[in-house]
């Protein structure tokens, strides 16, 4: 379904990611982990058409999208679910979740999807009316996805969801996410929870310094005490393991 082919993203004379190759393929859940400031963000909104590359190509169910403006990666089915949420908090809950419905398809089946929404996160339902500003952190984020799931994408991109929430609400989190991946929806998740994002995965990548240093089934990567140690985080795992 998608293929990054060797992509580079610099920010002036800096370069962030260096010949980035990964492949999502259909109905996949592939995780992206790795330390702060490795490039995990950068290479998301990368996909999602907002940063542009200085080299390589975006391949989605066989054509190049790599030049094409930010709004048409959209309609072309993938949807961003940013860092930070990003809800207009003024708005309410319902208006929120509808601005992820404005292509010509989505808005067609806009009802459906709502309650499909509804559904996934029943807790939004007594607040469709409340102002998106007014919920919790947990309740953003599940309008945040939703959003992104109004628009009935193919790929669903995921930057950092369970960021700033309770154990509790990322376990909620976690799990919604795979029942997503469950309908068939292919998902790219970049995370710092490292554990619970190798727990719904079926394959993953770690980045370092804007480089692709490991890819493999979560067992795999977990089986390197050195991926463990130097870029997983999972110290404690791998003292026990040796």
């Amino acid at each position: 379904m998608l293929e990054v082919q060797s992509i580079r993203v610099a920010y002036g004379a800096a370069t962030a990611l260096w010949d980035v190759s990964l492949t999502v393929g259909d109905g996949e859940l592939l995780c992206v982990v790795g330390p702060n400031s490795a490039g995990k963000t950068t290479l998301i909104n990368a996909i999602a058409g907002l940063n542009r590359l200085s080299a390589g190509k975006l391949v989605f169910d066989g054509d190049d999208i790599s030049k094409l403006a930010p709004h048409r990666f959209c309609a072309r089915g993938i949807a961003l679910v940013p860092e930070g949420r990003r809800l207009f908090t003024g708005m309410t809950v319902r208006e929120n979740l509808e601005l992820g419905s404005y292509t010509a398809k989505a808005k067609a089946m806009r009802a459906q999807s709502l309650e499909h929404v509804c559904a996934l996160f029943p807790d939004l339902v007594p607040k469709l009316a409340h102002p998106a500003g007014s919920l919790s952190g947990g309740q953003q984020q599940m309008v945040a996805i939703g959003r992104a799931l109004m628009a009935k994408p193919k790929l669903m991109l995921l930057d950092e969801p369970s960021l700033g929430l309770a154990p509790s609400i990322v376990l909620n989190m976690f799990k919604a996410i795979s029942d997503i991946h469950a309908e068939g929806m292919a998902v790219l998740l970049v995370e710092q929870n490292v554990t619970m994002a190798l727990q719904i995965a079926q394959n993953a990548a770690v980045l370092e310094e804007g480089r692709i240093v490991a890819t493999g089934t979560p067992a795999e990567l977990l089986a390197q005490p050195h991926l463990r140690r130097a870029y997983l985080g999972l110290e404690e795992a791998a003292d026990t393991a040796g």
